[in-house]
């Protein structure tokens, strides 16, 4: 306790209740776990677009000898990915939900298979939309294709993957507000408006950088044909998720989620691993933590744990004695040697009684 707790108590607690209120725990592990929802939120989204704009500017300088992606375009999808997509996903509010879960475990690993398995196949649709756009997009529409031909000035080919991709990004953000499986990417949305302004004003940036973004964003203005085009493989983000939802996570192999390890000072932790509480839906892992050490860690390694499980008794025993002095009335310094001072006074005055008591007479 924060207010009645001592300070020897303080300093050999883990946990300190600032207000002396037992129900702050529940909050605090809401937050907690809120907190861990948002980065493994955004470390789902964040590599997604990583894993697509990588590969799209490698494979366009390879075979055409040109990137389908210009500096100044990365430069967007970055800032919608970093800053904008940040503010967006970290700004989602607990919920009673998340006391519903199993708390997570030490040894489990940041990217579940969940995680893993989205990851996986949104880049999967990403690539394969984006790769059909520029090599066989006027199967679909009419569009100047460029690919052969090495131009300085923006085209509406280049133009139509750079929209979609961006499309294709916002829609998934949708998609990556739920890491555990859910189905309904919608749920919980009226509660983070920041999300809705954030994505609202992105959808109509970009829009405004594509129709007038011009030299500036090396783009090209699009037809209404190609725009509907652009929405519909934006959209085809969500339902692609409802597929990629349907897929076992068993498909996701166990040495591509590995676990953290836990040790204790120099010396590696011989125990097993806790058990997952909460990886995927489907099923629970446990597996061992940690690697045989050498002897002069281990011998190491018990010095630390013994001075450690010394300390630590001294300092509860503080405490107890501090506890017991809390609960007897309070003492100056001053009145606690007076008092001392006054009962070793009359024991040796009961002794000089006793004695003279035992004298003969004369």
């Amino acid at each position: 306790m924060g207010i009645a707790g001592t300070d020897v108590a303080k300093e050999a607690s883990d946990i300190i209740l600032t207000d002396d209120n037992f129900s702050s725990i529940v909050k605090a592990v809401m937050w907690g776990r809120n907190v861990y929802d948002s980065i493994t939120k955004f470390l789902q989204f964040q590599l997604t677009v990583n894993v697509v704009a990588i590969i799209v500017a490698f494979a366009g300088a390879c075979f055409l000898d040109d990137s389908p992606l210009k500096a100044i375009q990365m430069l967007w999808v970055n800032l919608i990915m970093d800053t904008l997509a940040s503010l967006a996903l970290a700004t989602e509010q607990p919920s009673s939900e998340l006391l519903e879960r199993a708390p997570y475990g030490r040894t489990q690993p940041l990217i579940s298979r969940q995680m893993a398995k989205n990851i996986l196949g949104h880049s999967i649709y990403q690539l394969g939309v984006i790769f059909f756009l520029l090599f066989a997009a006027d199967l679909i529409m009419e569009v100047d294709n460029m690919t052969g031909i090495r131009i300085h000035e923006p085209t509406q080919h280049f133009t139509l993957i750079f929209n979609c991709l961006v499309f294709m990004t916002l829609f998934n953000e949708f998609n990556a507000r739920k890491i555990h499986g859910q189905r309904n990417v919608f749920s919980g949305l009226q509660r983070n408006v920041l999300f809705v302004v954030i994505w609202f004003a992105t959808f109509l940036l970009q829009v405004l950088i594509i129709q007038f973004g011009s030299y500036a964003f090396s783009t090209a203005p699009l037809t209404l044909d190609q725009w509907i085009w652009c929405m519909f493989f934006g959209i085809g983000e969500l339902v692609w998720h409802q597929v990629i939802t349907t897929v076992p996570n068993a498909i996701i192999p166990k040495c591509t989620c590995r676990k953290r390890r836990l040790t204790t000072g120099p010396a590696v932790d011989m125990e097993k691993g806790d058990e997952e509480t909460f990886e995927d839906e489907d099923e629970q892992e446990s597996d061992v933590v940690g690697q045989l050490p050498a002897p002069s860690d281990i011998s190491l390694g018990g010095k630390i744990l013994w001075v450690r499980g010394v300390n630590r008794i001294q300092t509860q025993m503080k405490v107890v004695d501090a506890f017991r002095m809390g609960l007897g009335p309070r003492i100056d310094p001053e009145q606690r040697r007076s008092i001392s001072s006054l009962v070793l006074r009359h024991t040796q005055n009961q002794a000089i009684e006793f004695a003279d008591a035992d004298a003969p007479e004369v």
